[in-house]
């Protein structure tokens, strides 16, 4: 069972749809689904981030106090645990019973999951999942649309695009339903969901209807085992209007050997060129992951520090960073957790220059408590802050240069002043 983590699926304090982590723009329920989008989580857009300012280091004491009263209202393990097991005693689900006291807090981020669902959960911190390879999203008149297709995936060889109007999935009508649900039946989930039986695995199909300018039609899809991509390597050429030559580093999300990945592309990067670290649309992931990619700019130090209960840790970065590459960091509204953790650290320590709009502002950390049935409680034990003590839940964080036009156009010519104009 995975630690600590801070991916962004729109978390659910109830059982039924399945899990779909959005990878935000793949992360989960989307990319991990293998249908959802970063706008579609049940219907709710990321609100907008409040611009924090950046302060001194703030003391101990004093974070440690605000912890303490934020962890006044942080969900009791303990009381959900002991429902679970009441439950169960009496032949009832501690499943569902786990998830009424979870939903009575009001926490958005802490959950239940089924075993099965939590299973999804795992492999797409792995960065793989059982789908047909496209995201969906839920338009303004209630239906439900392809927001993405997956190049070479089951989708695209059928023919669907992005804009497509997605009708029907195995009969299922799904214009007025959540989005969860037509992803656990794109996915092959809703029996399992129902206690019926298992989730369907690779080679299962699934047909869809669909229907694109005036004309509907159906396709049956076979599932797939797909592998997602959380860094993208890109030399971007010197240009007299893009600005100079540059290496990006595309991050998607936190999943399991993302940092070493990001490592190893900062060190094939050209000298002297600079880097663009674009966490834009970036739906989190492991805490672990985005302190490696901190210690691959940083040499040591802190990264963040977080709150158990009222009690403060640190996580800190590992001797040894290349602190001499010029660096910009993109950052958007899609920019989440794990990936602001990275931005703000690299902020705070004055290591590189923040370009974009204000980040989504979800920095609380959960731990998952595996539940007498085997389903999985994920709850939020505290949240994180910057190295010089911002708090990101609620504020995001706030770039050094705000740019709503063209980010990456700007953050190269950033670069190019950080060379010294060369």
């Amino acid at each position: 069972m995975p630690g600590p983590s801070m991916f962004f699926p729109q978390r659910r304090a109830r059982r039924g749809a399945a899990l779909t982590l959005v990878f935000a723009g793949v992360l989960a329920t989307g990319a991990a689904a293998g249908s959802w989008s970063a706008d579609a989580r049940g219907g709710q857009k990321p609100t907008e981030a409040r611009p924090p300012s950046r302060t001194a280091a703030r003391p101990a004491g004093e974070a440690v106090d605000e912890a303490a009263a934020e962890g006044e209202r942080l969900v009791d393990r303990r009381a959900v645990e002991e429902a679970a097991e009441q439950a169960e005693q009496d032949g009832k689900s501690g499943a569902e019973a786990a998830a009424e006291v979870v939903g009575r807090t009001g926490d958005r981020w802490s959950s239940v999951y089924s075993s099965h669902e939590y299973e999804g959960f795992e492999r797409a911190l792995d960065g793989a999942y059982i789908g047909v390879g496209l995201s969906a999203r839920r338009a303004g008149d209630g239906r439900t649309e392809v927001d993405g297709v997956r190049p070479g995936g089951p989708a695209e060889r059928a023919g669907i695009r992005a804009g497509d109007q997605l009708r029907t999935v195995d009969g299922m009508e799904t214009a007025g339903r959540p989005v969860t649900e037509v992803v656990a039946r794109l996915r092959g989930d809703e029996a399992a969901d129902e206690g019926s039986g298992a989730p369907a695995g690779a080679g299962t199909p699934v047909r869809v209807g669909l229907r694109r300018a005036g004309r509907s039609w159906e396709r049956t899809l076979l599932r797939e085992r797909l592998v997602t991509e959380s860094v993208v390597v890109e030399r971007l050429p010197d240009g007299q209007a893009e600005g100079p030559a540059a290496t990006r580093i595309k991050v998607d999300s936190f999943t399991r050997g993302t940092g070493e990945r990001i490592r190893r592309a900062a060190r094939a990067a050209a000298r002297g060129e600079g880097i663009l670290l674009d966490l834009r649309g970036n739906s989190g992931g492991l805490v672990d992951e985005a302190v490696t990619a901190a210690s691959v700019f940083l040499d040591g130090g802190l990264v963040a520090t977080y709150d158990v209960r009222g009690g403060q840790r640190a996580l800190q970065a590992r001797p040894g960073g290349d602190t001499v590459p010029p660096l910009v960091v993109l950052v958007d509204g899609g920019t989440m957790s794990a990936g602001e953790l990275l931005a703000g650290a690299l902020q705070d320590r004055g290591r590189a220059v923040v370009v974009g709009t204000p980040t989504f502002g979800k920095g609380s950390v959960q731990v998952p408590s595996r539940l007498p049935d085997g389903s999985v409680a994920e709850l939020t034990v505290g949240h994180y802050r910057t190295p010089s003590g911002r708090s990101v839940d609620g504020r995001g964080i706030a770039p050094d240069l705000v740019v709503r036009g063209d980010a990456e156009r700007r953050a190269r010519t950033v670069l190019s002043g950080l060379r010294g104009g060369s």
